[in-house]
């Protein structure tokens, strides 16, 4: 069985999307109809943009978006047995399998970058990589840390965790880490606290938009953050939606359910290739490339 996987925040480079761009009509509509929903030319900051252009939370999470679900939509081939995506990569997989339209896919990305560009805002946070130590280890250690906020907010790998929450929590939380033989407890260069309770009001402001958004039955099931199991009932789908902001991406566990449902292998679609160094480190036995 084919898996389909979609990448998160992290993933953008300047200049993706331009070969796609110029070498296809049908790529060429679909941005040109993104342009036109954002409002602004986001394919000028994605194709001749600085870094720091791309780095603007509003403006990374649609173009990962865009680089990750248009080359999927644009090709036949592309039939996906089963789909997940790594937080912000949820939002392409729900749309390559059906089960969101590009439009609606499209505006929620962008609803939900700016809500969480507002909550980064409204509380000083950030993130750090945790390498070496078991998730129990983590989790143990983040529950020690007493009137700070730090939670595990990404189960990328065995022995790979990120965690979020108050400056002051994740630097108490590192330190820890550090002494409990962690091999690195490195702090991530982003804007804020994803995936923790600080994002709080960031899924208030999502909700009503996530509501409003018709869910349809998607054509395979789609391994959701929040739970790791298959999805594809669209009450499930949206309530698991509004949950993500702040809960943690159980990307390990996905990847193992996923696998232990008859995945073979793993096509990452989208810019860079994360996803497949993580399943390849979840599983040596399974196929994991790009598109």
């Amino acid at each position: 069985m084919k898996a389909y996987v979609f990448p998160g925040q992290g993933a953008q480079f300047v200049g993706m999307g331009k070969d796609l761009y110029e070498s296809s009509d049908k790529a060429r509509e679909l941005f040109e109809k993104a342009n036109e929903i954002l409002g602004f030319r986001i394919t000028d900051l994605m194709f001749n943009g600085t870094d720091e252009d791309l780095r603007q939370t509003k403006v990374t999470q649609p173009a990962v978006f865009l680089v990750s679900v248009i080359p999927a939509l644009i090709n036949d081939d592309i039939k996906p047995d089963m789909v997940a995506g790594h937080s912000l990569g949820e939002f392409s997989a729900l749309v390559v399998s059906g089960a969101l339209s590009f439009e609606d896919g499209l505006t929620l990305v962008s609803k939900r970058a700016i809500a969480m560009q507002k909550a980064c805002e409204l509380q000083p946070s950030t993130m750090a990589a945790i390498l070496g130590l078991a998730d129990e280890k983590v989790e143990e250690i983040c529950a020690t840390v007493e009137n700070k906020i730090v939670v595990p907010a990404n189960y990328n790998c065995p022995g790979q965790i990120v965690i979020s929450g108050s400056i002051e929590g994740v630097d108490e939380a590192c330190t820890k880490m550090t002494e409990a033989g962690a091999k690195r407890a490195l702090k991530l260069n982003v804007g804020g606290a994803f995936h923790s309770p600080i994002m709080e009001p960031a899924r208030g402001e999502l909700a009503e938009a996530i509501v409003a958004t018709t869910v349809m039955t998607p054509n395979c099931p789609i391994y959701q953050n929040v739970d790791a199991k298959p999805h594809t009932d669209p009450i499930e789908i949206k309530e698991n939606l509004l949950m993500q902001l702040t809960a943690p991406v159980r990307w390990t566990q996905s990847v193992v359910n996923m696998i232990a449902d008859g995945a073979v292998s793993f096509t990452e679609v989208g810019p860079g290739n994360v996803l497949q160094g993580l399943v390849k480190k979840i599983d040596r036995s399974v196929e994991a490339k790009g598109l």
